[in-house]
């Protein structure tokens, strides 16, 4: 299906950039492929011909009229994959030929018969059908349709499915407009962060919905929200309040998560580090000891772990993933490109993720695998022939997904390990359909693979919390489960998606606490390592306590003067992390104390540059 659209209202956005011709990005006799951010090649290109002004419309720009904004998760149910046929043409045909199975497939192109002939050629793979794929010609400057495409959010918590967009940090004004054209090929209307009081300026690559009001972002969204200008716009200017009320009003999230930008990341766009994989799961890249952006993923993990819960009030669940050095060369911090496993993208049952070489692509696929059983992980190589990674994105930078117009959603918090061997294990979920449910139930054993006992499950009388008990299990036992719901409308669905093939699991017996190294037997407490160390930002302190305690943790220079109280107060056996702002203290080192009634238990040294 092809289909070219017109527009009739001017962008009040884009009046703000630099006019300098009349020359537009669709009018380059040889049109050149813009990295993720804006490179000085780009920069110079602009500077020396300018930017047209297409003639575009911006959406609604009042906050949508409804009472119950839900925001989908990126692994709820999809109905239409997007990509913006700009470049890395065999890449997109992977992504094309792993999704058609799943979801609509809109590809967006500014050249449809030549579109058409790659995907059904012979080339990369071999004929594809355009069975399921749909080219839609439009406009367009980059590949990155991550950052420009619109978000799904319904107005009726899961009815009223709308579009949200927001204001485009790239001086690119074709792909600013593909939320228009995706929302009238649709039929969806599009809702716009773009006028006063509303105007926000965000980006896709550095947003994550929980699907339940909690969003995760870098601190990128203050720095363009603050006011002043760069050398193609001015910033919308608003405090994080109204920042957040803005997220509040248009996508119902009531909780946003930011944290510091990584030293390293020159988009600053979490999805180059960080991946929410549920409501309580969140993977997060791991590299050596001390080595690029390593140290402030740990502190930023840490902050969100002492400040913020799931939507059951737990912690949420960490899983590393070991970020590669580029091949024949080193890490971010020496030059290398910032190769991520973590900007992969869920389409329905499947899961595609970007690859480099097959020593850390073996384990990087096993780690995806062992978390997310019964997802198909297809690899995709971003740096080969086609050296996307080296123009930093990878394949959840240049894919956006448009969810199920009637989601029918099961949140579930993951049973963990127990001792219990004599009383059931009860599971409770959130079951929830526009048409209401009229049943859920329980599957589990003691097999990944089956045979499955099936247990119906209660409802609680508000028709959407669910509950059953798996019977107790022996001592060294596994136990395998999942969950399904049948709506009024017919609907069904299971959670995890693939399952049967799909489960969540826990182990029955005993369970072993590791403690840190050093802490011998006569300590009330002591440190782990600091990090990062060098500290230049937002700095965290592992303090570790065998009994709950009064205690004082204090930053002393070399002159054993007392430069910052950290913390005073009471702490409570286990861990806990406290932070301080290094950027605040001159560099030099310094001697990080915990006390208590004024006898020293534990010092650790960390350098401030």
């Amino acid at each position: 299906m092809r289909l070219r659209l017109s527009f009739i209202r001017i962008s009040t956005f884009l009046l703000m950039v630099i006019l300098c011709s009349t020359k537009s990005f669709a009018q380059q006799t040889e049109k050149s492929v813009w990295a993720n951010e804006v490179r000085a090649n780009e920069r110079e290109y602009i500077e020396n011909n300018g930017i047209s002004q297409p003639i575009a419309s911006r959406g609604i720009e009042t906050p949508p009229p409804f009472s119950e904004l839900r925001t989908a998760a990126e692994w709820e149910e999809i109905e239409v994959l997007t990509i913006a046929w700009e470049g890395f043409p065999c890449i997109l045909k992977q992504i094309v030929a792993a999704s058609v199975s799943e979801c609509r497939v809109v590809v967006f192109t500014e050249h449809p018969n030549s579109t058409s002939n790659y995907i059904t050629g012979g080339s990369c793979g071999g004929a594809l059908s355009l069975d399921n794929v749909e080219i839609v010609e439009a406009d367009l400057n980059s590949i990155w349709i991550r950052d420009y495409g619109a978000n799904t959010v319904y107005g009726s918590w899961n009815d009223d499915r709308i579009l949200v967009d927001w204001l485009y940090n790239r001086p690119r004004p074709d792909d600013d407009l593909i939320p228009d054209v995706l929302a009238d090929y649709l039929g969806l209307e599009l809702y716009s962060t773009s006028a006063e009081p509303y105007n926000l300026m965000n980006t896709g690559g550095n947003w994550m919905s929980d699907g339940f009001g909690t969003a995760f972002e870098s601190e990128l969204v203050l720095d363009e929200n603050q006011g002043g200008s760069t050398w193609w716009t001015s910033y919308p200017n608003h405090t994080t309040e109204e920042i957040e009320g803005i997220l509040e009003d248009f996508m119902g999230v009531h909780t946003l998560i930011k944290m510091p930008t990584l030293p390293y990341d020159g988009i600053h766009h979490i999805d180059m580090h960080m991946k929410l994989l549920d409501e309580s799961t969140i993977m997060v890249s791991e590299y050596p000891e001390g080595v690029a952006d390593g140290p402030q993923i740990n502190a930023n993990m840490d902050y969100v772990l002492s400040n913020y819960t799931t939507k059951w009030g737990t912690p949420f669940d960490i899983v590393r993933i070991p970020s590669p050095p580029q091949l024949g060369g080193g890490y971010p911090n020496t030059g290398g490109w910032y190769e991520t496993y973590s900007n992969a993208v869920f389409v329905n049952k499947k899961i595609l993720l970007p690859t480099y070489y097959e020593e850390y692509d073996t384990t990087a696929i096993r780690i995806w695998e062992e978390t997310m059983p019964g997802y198909e992980i297809i690899g995709i190589d971003c740096d080969g022939s086609e050296n996307i990674i080296a123009s930093s994105g990878a394949i959840h930078c240049i894919t956006h997904s448009v969810s199920v117009e009637d989601p029918l959603i099961i949140s579930h918090l993951p049973l963990p390990d127990t001792e219990n061997t004599t009383e059931p294990y009860a599971v409770e979920a959130y079951l929830s359909h526009r048409s209401g449910m009229i049943q859920a139930n329980l599957f589990y054993s003691n097999n990944p693979n089956g045979p499955w006992t099936e247990v119906s499950m209660s409802d609680t009388g508000d028709g959407e919390n669910w509950t059953a008990e798996i019977p107790a299990a022996a001592e060294g036992s596994d136990v395998f489960y999942y969950i399904s719901g049948n709506a009024e409308s017919g609907k069904t669905g299971s959670r995890p998606m693939p399952a049967p093939d799909g489960w969540w699991t826990f182990h029955v017996g005993e369970i072993t606490i590791s403690g840190i190294d050093n802490f011998s037997a006569s300590q009330i407490g002591a440190f782990a390592p600091p990090y990062p160390n060098p500290a230049s930002a937002l700095t965290c302190i592992p303090v570790h306590l065998k009994q709950d305690a009064h205690v004082k943790v204090t930053l002393i220079d070399a002159l054993g003067r007392t430069i910052e109280v950290i913390h005073d107060g009471m702490l409570y056996a286990g861990e806990t992390k406290l932070f301080f702002q290094a950027s605040t203290i001159p560099a030099g080192a310094y001697v990080i104390s915990l006390e208590n009634n004024e006898a020293r238990l534990a010092t650790s040294r960390i350098m401030i540059q």
